[in-house]
């Protein structure tokens, strides 16, 4: 049998655990940073924040660079667990891709008054398809949590301990 295949990344950033936390459930908050991408467009954010409700991401992306066809891909959660402003758990999959939900967990944890570090794991099972795409989710989150600094907080530099 197969490993399970485990995405783990971290960020730093300066702003409190709360505000870092409340942007993932916050449509105008979420939709500049969730599942968005260099060359994509969040065309719809709805979030019901609540356990048992969700979220829907839809992306219109080029089809391919230099390309003026579009295709949109959907992403859905649904929470697990939402214990503010520590941890988010969330059921997780992408329509385009037919995928069985995966689980997210995000803890946020304070480092300070204007300070937090933000860990998220992204438990992708043991599939052939989740080997496929290991690198891509890394790098994807790994942007996206960059991308919560630029959008969210672009007036602060470096992180306040």
């Amino acid at each position: 049998m197969s490993s399970a295949i485990v995405v783990r990344v971290t960020h730093r950033y300066s702003a409190s655990a709360e505000r870092v936390f409340d942007a993932w459930l916050t449509p105008a908050q979420a939709s500049r940073f969730l599942f968005r991408t260099r060359t994509g467009n969040v065309m719809q954010c709805q979030i019901v924040p609540e356990v048992g409700g969700g979220f829907t991401v839809t992306d219109r992306r080029p089809a391919a660079d230099g390309d003026e066809s579009v295709f949109d891909v959907v992403h859905l959660g649904k929470y697990i667990e939402i214990d503010r402003p520590r941890k988010l758990v969330f059921d997780f999959s992408v329509l385009s891709y037919g995928d069985d939900p995966t689980r997210v967990v995000v803890e946020v944890a304070p480092l300070g008054p204007m300070a937090s570090e933000l860990t998220l794991t992204h438990h992708m099972g043991s599939s052939e398809h989740a080997r496929m795409i290991e690198e891509p989710s890394r790098k994807g989150w790994v942007n996206m949590l960059a991308t919560i600094e630029r959008e969210l907080f672009p007036r602060r530099v470096g992180v306040q301990l």
